[in-house]
C-alpha cells in the first residue's frame, strides 16, 4: 500500500509539473491556449499571470517531491501538506473558474491523499 500511495503521490506531482510547463511556457501557443480555453489575444494580455499560476504550481510539485525524497514520518507530513493544498485549490479553481479543476486537480489529490492516510 505505501507504493501505490507513493506512485499516487508522484503522479500528482508530475501534472503539476505539466501545469507548470503549460502555464509558464506554454500559455500563448496553441497546447496553453486549448488547455485553458483561451484566445489568442486574451492569452497573450493574461501572459505573466499564467506565468505566476505556474510558478505556485511548480512549488506544489516540488513540495510533493520532497516529501517522496525524504520518506518516513517527515516525508508523510510534507505529502499530506502538499495534497491537501492541491485539494484545496483544485476545489477553489472549480468553484470560481472551470469545474474541469475538480476533476483534473482535485480528484487525483484527494485519491493520492487517501492512499497515503491508508497506508500509513
Amino acid at each position: 500500500m505505501p507504493l501505490l500511495a507513493n506512485i499516487a503521490v508522484a503522479a500528482v506531482a508530475l501534472l503539476h509539473v505539466y501545469i507548470l510547463v503549460l502555464e509558464m511556457f506554454l500559455w500563448t501557443g496553441p497546447a496553453g491556449r486549448k488547455a485553458f480555453g483561451l484566445t489568442p489575444e486574451f492569452a497573450e494580455q493574461t501572459r505573466v499571470l499564467g506565468a505566476n499560476q505556474g510558478l505556485y504550481n511548480g512549488f506544489l510539485a516540488a513540495g510533493l517531491l520532497f516529501g517522496l525524497y525524504l520518506g518516513g514520518e517527515q516525508g508523510f507530513l510534507f505529502k499530506a501538506f502538499f495534497l491537501t493544498c492541491v485539494l484545496v485549490a483544485g476545489m477553489y479553481g472549480a468553484a470560481t473558474a472551470s469545474r474541469k479543476t475538480l476533476f483534473v486537480q482535485a480528484l487525483p489529490a484527494a485519491i493520492a491523499l487517501a492512499l497515503l492516510v491508508l497506508a500509513r
